[in-house]
């Protein structure tokens, strides 16, 4: 009872504060783009929140459960970093093109409204399957903890979000995703803390690990290797599918339409990369502490399915109050996933697809109607579709990697993509990975891992704008916005830059944390747990590899960081006139 009190309370305080926020909305910048005027905080929270959904909490927590918590690690040091890579290469960019949506950004950097009708179309199907995914796992975890049907959870938690989506827009959305994240983080956190603690610390969970029997090598850098569930026959499997997943999911926060949008929000340019840095930072530490709590759980039990393994914990093993906020914590991220992707949905079928409106008001009316709509349709899909989340979420993931990363990121930095380059960009890349994906599916084809559906039809859409911008030519207009692009502003804020590289350092210091911290509560436990247990020196190596591995993609990343605003604030320097 007590967790249903809590789930209810939860969906009425969300309704609450979305209609409150919805209080500022005036203006059609207001409903799309909260007004441009959005501080660090706020997008930081609304960041975290976007990415990390029932997916992260029940899937890839669930991946880990099953057999493989440090090749989810492998992914997340590679994916993590692409977050503030990608601000850096693009969402400061996107920032300052004023643009209202992200397919509303390419058509106008390729002045074409057929261009930004294509991205529109891609944001719709692809995003309308990661909603009806994410919306699966709110409705499952409703299920769960009060024991009503699945459908009535699925009912509840789309009026609930679609009830202040539809008066506040982004505002509301924004406010609301940064609650979540302040509790599903401190869920996270405590939850965490908890079981490994219960469990030992991590140098018992390892020793536990190791001693068990039913997933052999699961406490191993590559994860389980034998059995009928294993996911990978070899090392070399494992570390190729954390490599290539991990790119996949760096070009996602770096280019997907419900991450690089957010920035549109922010107040300036150095609230993008500040935002970034932090949203690295806070996907680090999270994937660092589940991963290893999600393999944890099954010295409590190592029969659960792996996408409850984190509910069973919850309702199981943490104190009741514990327990409460980790599930509703769980239960928020959901809800902000499914606020920030309808939302998403409404505003390119108003803004991007549908005939443009002669009058703010009528623009408004359009979004409000295309999210009514567009809600419906995901409702009835989630309704008759069977639930499997980690699988719908990660195939629509990779569709905005393979159309949307090469586009994106070529707009930005390339002379000679054209109008029709990044129209047949877009379209190969997403119609070849369903194509594909459908045919992996079905079992017409079988691709190794290094081959994966998204990383064939990323190359397919790099031919595709590399034939089609050789065919046609950049006119004067394209070029012309490119450079305004690339324009630096006059007056740049001392304040600003300084704190952005503060905030850099800290990221580099983050990193080497995280390192130092898995060096010595893993690698060095793994070796000292060697020979009682037959490990082998190369698997005792991949540990201390993955240790340093880990560390240093985000001391990289906030090393990039660091040098571009230091790069930036010298040049705004140079820039500002001479005093007499």
């Amino acid at each position: 009872m007590v967790y249903t009190i809590a789930i209810l309370c939860s969906l009425v305080g969300y309704f609450l504060i979305g209609h409150l926020a919805g209080r500022r909305v005036k203006h059609l910048d207001d409903y799309l783009v909260a007004g441009r005027n959005a501080p660090t905080f706020f997008i930081l929270g609304t960041l975290v929140a976007s990415y990390l959904s029932t997916s992260a909490f029940l899937g890839e927590t669930g991946f880990a459960y099953d057999g493989y918590p440090f090749v989810m690690l492998i992914f997340a040091a590679i994916s993590t970093s692409g977050c503030l890579l990608g601000a850096l290469a693009f969402g400061r960019y996107l920032r300052r093109s004023e643009a209202r949506t992200v397919p509303e950004f390419f058509g106008k950097r390729f002045d074409s409204r057929r261009v930004q009708m294509i991205a529109g179309l891609t944001t719709v199907v692809g995003l309308g399957a990661y909603l009806v995914g994410v919306m699966q796992g709110a409705g499952i975890m409703f299920s769960e903890l009060t024991g009503m049907p699945y459908w009535t959870g699925l009912v509840l938690v789309w009026l609930t979000y679609i009830g202040f989506i539809l008066y506040s827009g982004s505002p509301g959305v924004m406010v609301t995703d940064t609650i979540m994240f302040v509790i599903f983080s401190l869920a996270a956190l405590g939850g965490s803390i908890y079981i490994l603690q219960d469990l030992g610390g991590w140098h018992g969970v390892i020793e536990g690990l190791l001693s068990q029997t039913d997933k052999p090598d699961i406490a191993l850098w590559h994860g389980v290797l034998e059995g009928p569930d294993a996911t990978f026959s070899t090392p070399g499997e494992a570390l190729t599918w954390g490599i290539t997943l991990g790119l996949v999911w760096a070009a996602v926060l770096a280019a997907s339409p419900w991450q690089s949008s957010r920035y549109l929000m922010a107040r300036n340019e150095h609230v993008v990369m500040r935002s970034a840095m932090l949203t690295a930072v806070a996907l680090a530490v999270f994937y660092a502490l589940m991963m290893m709590t999600g393999a944890a759980i099954n010295l409590y039990d190592s029969s659960l399915d792996g996408e409850r393994a984190m509910i069973w914990a919850s309702l199981n093993i943490l104190p009741t109050w514990l327990g409460v906020v980790i599930l509703t914590g769980v239960f928020a991220a959901g809800l902000s996933s499914c606020s920030t992707f309808l939302s998403i949905i409404g505003f390119s079928l108003s803004n991007d697809i549908l005939p443009p409106n002669r009058s703010e008001k009528a623009a408004m009316r359009a979004s409000r109607l295309s999210i009514l709509g567009a809600g419906l349709v995901s409702l009835i899909i989630a309704l008759f579709q069977s639930p499997a989340v980690m699988a719908v979420v990660w195939f629509a993931a990779t569709l905005f990697a393979s159309s949307w990363g090469p586009v994106a990121l070529m707009s930005v930095w390339s002379r000679r993509i054209t109008a029709a380059g990044a129209g047949w960009g877009l379209t190969v890349g997403f119609v070849g990975n369903i194509a594909l994906s459908l045919m992996d599916q079905a079992q017409w084809i079988s691709l190794p891992v290094y081959l994966h559906p998204v990383v064939l039809s990323t190359l397919a859409a790099l031919v595709a704008i590399i034939v089609a911008s050789r065919l046609t030519r950049v006119t004067d207009i394209q070029q012309a916005y490119r450079d305004f692009l690339h324009e630096y502003d006059r007056e740049v804020s001392a304040t600003w830059i300084s704190g952005t590289r503060v905030i850099a350092a800290c990221t580099m210091l983050a990193g080497i944390g995280i390192g130092v911290f898995l060096w010595v509560q893993y690698a060095t436990t793994l070796e000292s747990l060697a020979d009682p247990f037959g490990i082998s020196a190369q698997a005792v190596t991949g540990g201390y590899m993955l240790a340093a591995g880990c560390g240093a993609m985000l001391l990289a990343a906030g090393s990039v960081g660091y040098w571009v605003v230091r790069k930036r604030g010298q040049r705004a320097t140079d820039m500002q006139p001479a005093r007499s």
